[in-house]
């Protein structure tokens, strides 16, 4: 398996591992949405939805990890205090494959 499909299939593995803890049903009309792109190598956990009791639009990325052709993970959003990079470390995605997204390019530090 070359080095882009063994990282997608952790990403994926990953968020959906993530998803089960919180799952995919509507609460107070907020739906939590698992979005997958295998071929193109896109992950996005989301809140979406009208909040009942608040009578608001909701939406919220909780991840976003995108797996480029190059086969650096790209994490442009960590909306959880789960410490996404350290967690796809632990699962076999190496430390140098690792971009956080979110950082102002002169910021980035290797994990």
């Amino acid at each position: 398996m070359d080095k882009v499909t063994k990282y997608k299939k952790i990403v994926r593995n990953f968020v959906e591992e993530v998803v089960s803890w919180g799952g995919h049903e509507e609460e107070n009309g907020v739906e939590n949405q698992l979005i997958t792109d295998d071929e193109h190598g896109h992950y996005l956990y989301a809140g979406v939805g009208w909040e009942k009791d608040a009578l608001r639009w909701f939406y919220a990325n909780f991840i976003h990890v995108d797996v480029k052709p190059d086969g650096s993970v790209w994490i442009q959003h960590d909306g959880t205090d789960l410490k996404i990079a350290e967690k796809l470390v632990i699962h076999g995605i190496d430390k140098q494959d690792i971009v956080i997204g979110f950082h102002p390019p002169y910021t980035r530090v290797q994990i």
